[in-house]
């Protein structure tokens, strides 16, 4: 999966091992490199199917942050990402929650991701 980071301080919070480790801490680090391993090496959103499965807990957020998906990284923090394209025009992600073959299709359909950022997102 393509997995672009557009905001360069958060970028190079990233993609830095020393700077991640100074900004998050060594575990947190070492989770979110673990993770964006993940995200690359997936063809899709798909590979994380279905939504909550241990160890990442992938899943679309609802609310205030509807069209953004999070993976848990070190508890209360999450990766946060929003799809760039997608075969599958969808206005409403939140509409396909409960219609599996919809939602599975949907995730499929993710190639391209943008990481938004990591936070708490239980404020």
């Amino acid at each position: 999966m393509e997995v672009d980071v557009p905001n360069s301080t958060l970028k190079k919070c990233i993609e830095n091992d020393r700077k991640r480790i100074k900004t998050f801490g060594t575990v947190m680090a070492s989770k979110i490199a673990i993770r964006m391993a993940a995200l690359m090496a997936a063809r899709s959103l798909a590979d994380f199917w279905p939504p909550f499965k241990l160890p990442e807990r992938c899943h679309a957020l609802k609310g205030k942050l509807t069209g953004t998906f999070s993976i848990d990284l070190r508890h209360p923090f999450r990766l946060l990402f929003r799809p760039v394209n997608s075969t599958r025009s969808i206005s409403d992600p939140d509409s396909l929650i409960g219609v599996e073959s919809d939602e599975l299709e949907y995730w499929k359909s993710i190639e391209h991701i943008e990481i938004v950022g990591i936070e708490d997102t239980h404020d």
